[in-house]
């Protein structure tokens, strides 16, 4: 089957039952899409597929063969980072790092989404991702300076 992730095409043999988050670690080598709690309940694993956010360790990669998957290995551009990657640098949005792919790439997804325009609608939609460390509130400082330059 065919994955397009981060805008390349990838051609891999799958079995039906392996998830999109084992494909993208595992078989295509994107390690930085965390194996959290491989429950669905840390969203360590979170990535885009067609823009929204979805949770690559309750998600067949079968599921997804035409779509296009963003990882936190897609996010950058020509070596420069994400703003809102910038953000998370700026306001220290992070202490020891596990959650930060999917905690940035669910950013992103809220900000397509367009509807965080309060710190408890950022908050509540970002819920699903946990921090153990408790870096919350810079998370949410650099989720709403995102916000605020995206416009939305």
């Amino acid at each position: 089957m065919k994955l397009k992730v981060n805008g390349s095409d990838h051609t891999v043999e799958l079995e039906p039952n392996v998830t999109l988050l084992d494909a993208l670690r595992e078989r295509l080598g994107l390690v930085g899409t965390k194996k959290g709690c491989d429950y669905g309940q840390c969203g360590a694993c979170t990535v885009l597929v067609d823009g929204s956010r979805v949770l690559a360790c309750l998600s067949l990669a079968m599921m997804h063969a035409n779509a296009e998957i963003t990882t936190i290995e897609g996010v950058a551009t020509n070596g420069s980072l994400h703003p809102l990657q910038q953000a998370f640098i700026e306001h220290d949005a992070f202490q020891c790092g596990f959650c930060t792919s999917g905690q940035i790439v669910s950013a992103l997804g809220l900000v397509n989404e367009g509807h965080a325009h309060t710190d408890g609608e950022i908050r509540e939609a970002m819920s699903g991702n946990l921090c153990r460390c408790g870096a919350y509130s810079n998370i949410l400082a650099a989720v709403r300076q995102e916000v605020r330059r995206a416009g939305v």
